[in-house]
């Protein structure tokens, strides 16, 4: 069952292994690895990416497309937290959706190249700096010249409900979206609006999981750039951020709370659903 096997990589990487930083190593290393071994059993070939010094690693795989393997959909989510926190939400529940949606897409064959990556080095100290890893990533894709037609950035599912005023919002989207934090929000800038349009038309079509969209100006609002999809934006890739908008409804998010079992499993099962149809129809079309 989906939910369960999400729940179980939320537990193994918040509480089994806990804190993913700078100032624990082993956890870092011990999260790659995971992501590795998880990789593999769905017969996927992992890589790492080294960086830094001591080194920190991306980890990647990818589905190669049948016909048109040089466009590439990029599917990203980070693995490290903050200090003191284990990140259930923040971002095991990313992970674990990146590692669900690796093992049924490649069950399939596709078109387009899926890629998976899970970036270290979101939180800070690292993050908007020369060494955040999908800074990094993006980096070499500009050196290898490769062709990405989109990428979407995982950045929190997992945490839901159903009680009034338990959204908020920056000023002034409270007045246009609802006060319900029972959605799973797709997150855009302007270049990438006709990213956000066909995806979040394809996503309805395989849940009915409640999804809302935002296209804004990263000036205007400059919390829409708090993931691994900025980076992409900052090189002139389009780029979404799949999120149920962190703090704005999470009041867990970056402290010791943050934990395993305040999450839905059943509700990040149904994003995880609409998400992987989506992939499947972008990888298609």
């Amino acid at each position: 069952m989906l939910a369960q096997r999400l729940y179980q990589h939320v537990l193994a990487l918040s509480e089994t292994i806990g804190e993913r930083h700078v100032e624990q190593p082993g956890s870092l290393e011990k999260s790659a690895h995971y992501i590795e071994q998880e990789f593999s059993a769905c017969g996927l070939a992992p890589a790492r990416q080294p960086f830094g010094n001591p080194p920190f690693y991306n980890v990647t795989t990818q589905i190669t497309g049948a016909t048109r393997p040089g466009e590439i959909i990029i599917i990203g989510a980070h693995y490290d937290t903050v200090w003191l926190s284990p990140g259930a939400d923040d971002n095991a529940s990313g992970v674990a959706a990146l590692l669900e949606l690796a093992c049924s897409l490649a069950q399939n064959r596709h078109e387009r190249t899926l890629r998976f990556v899970a970036f270290a080095n979101e939180e800070q100290p690292f993050s908007e700096t020369e060494e955040m890893g999908s800074r990094v990533y993006v980096r070499s894709l500009a050196a290898q010249k490769e062709k990405i037609i989109a990428m979407f950035s995982l950045e929190m599912l997992g945490y839901y409900s159903e009680d009034p005023d338990s959204q908020d919002y920056p000023s002034p989207l409270k007045w246009f979206y609802p006060d319900t934090a029972s959605f799973i929000a797709f997150v855009s800038n302007f270049p990438s609006s006709l990213l956000l349009y066909r995806s979040i038309r394809s996503f309805r079509k395989h849940t009915d999981f409640h999804a809302e969209g935002l296209m804004m100006s990263e000036r205007l609002i400059p919390d829409i750039r708090r993931s691994d999809h900025a980076s992409f934006w900052d090189a002139g890739y389009p780029a979404l951020m799949v999120t149920d908008t962190a703090f704005f409804r999470n009041a867990n998010y970056h402290t010791v709370g943050d934990v395993a079992r305040t999450l839905d499993y059943d509700k990040m099962a149904a994003v995880v659903t609409g998400l992987d149809g989506m992939l499947a129809d972008l990888a298609r079309n």
